[in-house]
């Protein structure tokens, strides 16, 4: 009975933290591939486009890409 209680706590805690650091690794792998998007590279998708941005349009695209996250 309590031998039953303590694999299950043991269990839970083992799965806990192996959990942690799997989906930590997935998470820092994703960001490596996807980077979250900066102001450099709002800049040359402005450029692409053929157009010069101000840095108020890049501060601009900025605060509305933050809002909708």
């Amino acid at each position: 009975m309590l031998i039953d209680i303590l694999l299950a706590v043991g269990g839970l805690l083992v799965g806990g933290i192996l959990g942690f650091f799997i989906s930590r690794n997935l998470f820092m792998n994703q960001m490596k591939k996807n980077p979250p998007i900066n102001e450099k590279m709002i800049r040359a998708m402005f450029l692409q486009m053929g157009r010069k941005p101000s840095e108020t349009q890049i501060r601009q695209v900025m605060n509305s890409m933050n809002k909708h996250k």
